[in-house]
């Protein structure tokens, strides 16, 4: 991803943080040039104090390379990457970390060792959301799950809703305000031809009934509907959620993969990414991502963090 100037929507992010204490953050296996900087840039903003995991050797030798000064930060030596995502989890369970920070190994090893038994499940399933600053919208959008839920049952969308929806309320300063979230699908009708529909006429009245809260759901509603009052006018629709929402359901990773990626390519948009639902945040950021993303995905886990602290 391309160095991009931003919108303000990330720098107010990073001014929230300024008054937060910095969150011990374990990073996984940063040993490549941009993993690196960006647990170090992150660490001079005073976002995190990381702990760096992995071959104490390479890991130096990257700093040399890109001439990164790393100070006194802890260096956890393990042997490679599947080893450096096992003592990462470890390093949490210790409580010695409140965040674990994607280095440059594999995102399914990293999570392999979040998933397994004896890691960091809860009895919430784990979820993806890219946190993203679109030029052309007047808020920051979350887009989930893109990343990890191939084809989500009705009951995994329980879950990664609710996971956005936590995250959202925590980034928030005003609390009474509750997050939109649309539930997108091809249209806006619902029918049994087309699951996702179900699926999201069933997540409405659940959130009706209680089992999800904190947030406002609408749909099933097709992209034009959920991002655009008119075109939700147009097609009669009557709803609090279209043209103002915080949170895209997508029906499928495929669809949210898709659409995240064409925000940021075609629409010049800056992602951070997060995945919710463990014991603890992971900031969870491609090989290819800028510095600048990874800074904003520590901003991000840095309120969960907090949040997590005041029990929010």
């Amino acid at each position: 991803m391309s160095q991009k100037t931003g919108t303000g929507k990330y720098e107010r992010l990073l001014e929230h943080c300024k008054s937060l204490e910095a969150i011990p953050t374990v990073v996984a296996h940063p040993c490549e040039e941009s993993a690196l900087t960006g647990a170090v840039e992150a660490a001079q903003a005073g976002l995190i104090e990381p702990i760096l995991v992995g071959p104490a050797a390479k890991i130096e030798q990257v700093a040399r390379f890109a001439n990164l000064d790393l100070g006194k930060l802890e260096i956890v030596d393990a042997p490679h990457s599947v080893a450096s995502a096992n003592k990462a989890v470890e390093i949490v369970k210790e409580g010695r970390a409140e965040v674990v920070m994607k280095g440059s190994l594999h995102s399914d090893e990293l999570l392999s060792a979040i998933v397994a038994r004896d890691g960091l499940r809860t009895g919430r399933r784990v979820s993806h959301v890219f946190v993203m600053d679109v030029p052309t919208y007047h808020k920051v959008l979350i887009i989930t799950d893109a990343a990890i839920n191939i084809a989500p049952t009705l009951e995994d969308k329980v879950d990664i809703c609710q996971n956005a929806i936590d995250l959202v309320n925590s980034l928030r300063q005003d609390k009474t305000e509750k997050p939109k979230v649309a539930i997108l699908a091809a249209v806006e009708t619902v029918t049994t031809k087309m699951p996702a529909t179900i699926d999201a006429a069933a997540l409405c009245k659940m959130a009706e009934r209680g089992q999800i809260t904190g947030g406002i759901l609408d749909g099933p509603l097709a992209f034009d509907n959920a991002i655009s009052k008119q075109a939700a006018e147009t097609k009669g629709i009557k709803s609090s959620v279209a043209g103002d929402p915080d949170i895209l359901l997508a029906p499928d990773l495929e669809a949210g993969n898709i659409l995240a990626k064409q925000l940021t390519f075609l629409a010049n948009a800056d992602s951070a990414g997060l995945v919710l639902g463990a014991k603890a945040p992971v900031i969870l950021t491609s090989r290819a991502d800028s510095v600048r993303s990874r800074i904003a995905s520590c901003a991000v886990a840095t309120l969960v963090a907090h949040a997590r602290r005041s029990g929010l």
